[in-house]
């Protein structure tokens, strides 16, 4: 099957060739392609597979770019041993030059050195140096390079596990004469006891022990028996978990509701209760929580918690491998604790006292009933008998300072949204009181107090009046004469805005606005419609009830 890019772009009747050829192949009427070592290619492989991509592409019909490549890794095998850390003859007797600082050998440097660092090294001391390395030359490939035991020495093994025989020998050796000596004791004492049976006419075989030999051999025994449901192998010490016990419900048919307790089948374990109407103490089963958080099984658990965390403080201290130890030092370590506390509550209310706020009132005098007896009218008033007390609280309670007869908070002033004094309406605390005074100076001051000033000083004065009375005297005679009169928008707009900024000015431009109206009375300029108009529209009833009200476009320009 000849390749795409060795082909290039074929022609419609070249194509067309092609997949007859093709075809013709697969049908077993053409012979097959050949590739390069002329093995004939399956007509019906895939062409995703038998296209060879651009990089590996040879122009010929091929299927070697689906073969592993032949490579020789014969100097890449793990095999390739080498004699790790041989030494190359003795030692030299002076350092040389260039050699390791650390060590004196000629064969590395001394970032490279694996002996241990020392404080003055070869080069200064010369003494201890070690001898050359052998560098072996071995070509390593990836996997030998990172092999942990290439260069290791199995005869090294040979010696350590010699060593470790000669050990365990002698550890037999003297277990078994401590065995000897501890079975002529125990005759020894057999005897005496025989002797003594025959004192008192008591028949004693020494060739039977005593009962407490016969108790440590059940001992001895017991061990090897297995416990119920579990299998203990007391040689390899490796337990097999076996199912319960045949006579025994399981866990799982004692509630057959699927909504009950979930039961996991790969550990055997149910949590929760599978029958949680009947009460933990009379249920056949109450869950395996129930068994965990009861009993004493708290106090192991607070036991094993406290070796963890002795253990992690640095004591040697572990439940398991010392269990008595672990709750002698538990006890002793709740005793401590608790006397500690009663040290620093003993210290702290020397300290900063306090101890007669500890002594609580009992319960049943708190909540009880007395004898008082209060008598109250519609009105509320007490009648007979003694009103209860009101509950102060620990702040001092009326208490008035820089002569103020109301406290601080008594007065809220709604324009500002401050608290204040009632008395003065001052809102500035531990100020000084200013009585009546104050509260008309507070009343001065606020924003409708001030609307109102600025609305009065707004009104037109005398001169004023007249200046505009011949204004519209004017205005008047000259709509009489001329009838009406357009007014152009642009201009008004710009008069009614220069007539709100002159009101909104007020007293600040008195003397300027003085100033124009004596100009304006002595100069020959008349005044424009679209003034007279602004004027007029701007202009202020006193008698209108809604005078007092400012709309928002006042509001806006102020």
């Amino acid at each position: 099957m000849a390749s795409s890019s060795a082909v290039g772009k074929l022609s419609r009747e070249e194509f067309r060739r092609q997949k007859d050829l093709d075809a013709a192949r697969k049908a077993g009427t053409a012979p097959a392609a050949l590739d390069e070592e002329g093995r004939p290619i399956n007509p019906h492989i895939p062409q995703y597979i038998s296209q060879a991509p651009w990089y590996l592409d040879t122009g010929a019909p091929s299927l070697s770019h689906q073969r592993r490549p032949f490579d020789d890794r014969s100097a890449d095998k793990l095999d390739n041993w080498y004699d790790r850390g041989a030494k190359a003859g003795p030692a030299a007797k002076k350092y040389r030059k260039g050699a390791c600082e650390n060590c004196g050998a000629m064969t590395h440097k001394k970032q490279d050195c694996l002996e241990r660092p020392r404080k003055k090294g070869a080069k200064f001391t010369n003494r201890n140096i070690q001898a050359d390395e052998i560098i072996h030359d071995v070509a390593t490939g990836f996997d030998a390079k990172r092999d942990r035991w290439n260069g290791y020495d199995p005869a090294e093994h040979k010696k350590i596990y010699e060593e470790y025989e000669a050990v365990e020998a002698a550890r037999q050796k003297l277990r078994e004469e401590e065995i000897d000596n501890q079975t002529t004791t125990d005759l020894a004492a057999v005897r005496k006891l025989a002797k003594a049976g025959k004192k008192e006419g008591k028949e004693a075989d020494p060739d039977f022990g005593s009962s407490d030999e016969e108790d440590a051999d059940d001992d001895k025994y017991a061990d090897a028996a297995d416990a119920v449901g579990q299998k203990l192998d007391t040689k390899t010490r490796i337990t097999v978990r076996n199912l319960r016990i045949r006579e025994d419900t399981a866990k799982y048919l004692i509630n057959l509701d699927p909504e009950s307790a979930y039961y996991d089948p790969k550990t055997r374990s149910m949590r929760d209760a599978p029958m949680k109407n009947v009460p933990a103490e009379e249920a056949k089963f109450a869950g395996d929580n129930f068994f965990r958080f009861s009993g004493e099984a708290p106090e192991v658990q607070e036991l094993q918690l406290f070796a963890w965390q002795a253990a992690a403080r640095g004591n040697d201290v572990h439940l398991n491998a010392n269990p008595t130890q672990g709750q002698l030092l538990h006890h002793e370590f709740k005793e401590k604790k608790e006397m500690m506390k009663d040290v620093n509550k003993v210290s702290i209310l020397a300290k900063y006292g306090g101890e007669e706020y500890l002594e609580h009132v009992p319960r049943e005098l708190i909540n009880g009933q007395t004898e008082n007896y209060v008598e109250y009218s519609r009105t509320g008033h007490v009648i007979k008998g003694k009103e209860r007390a009101k509950t102060r609280s620990k702040y001092p309670e009326d208490v008035y300072v820089n002569n103020h007869t109301y406290v601080w908070g008594s007065w809220y002033d709604l324009s500002s949204s401050t608290w204040g004094y009632a008395c003065c309406h001052s809102t500035i605390h531990i100020s000084y009181c200013a009585g009546e005074a104050g509260k008309e100076a507070t009343q001065a001051s606020t924003a409708q107090a001030l609307l109102a000033s600025s609305q009065a000083q707004s009104e037109p004065s005398a001169q004023d009046n007249e200046v505009r009375a011949r204004i519209e005297q004017n205005y008047s005679k000259k709509r009489v004469g001329e009838g009406d009169v357009s007014l152009d928008k642009d201009r008004l707009a710009e008069a009614i805005s220069e007539e709100k900024k002159r009101k909104v000015r007020g007293d600040k431009d008195d003397d300027r606005s003085s100033k124009k109206m004596k100009g304006l009375q002595s100069s020959s300029h008349d005044v424009t419609e679209e003034e007279l108009e602004a004027y007029r529209m701007t202009r202020r009833n006193a008698e209108d009830p809604m005078a007092n009200y400012v709309d928002s476009e006042d509001v806006y320009t102020r």
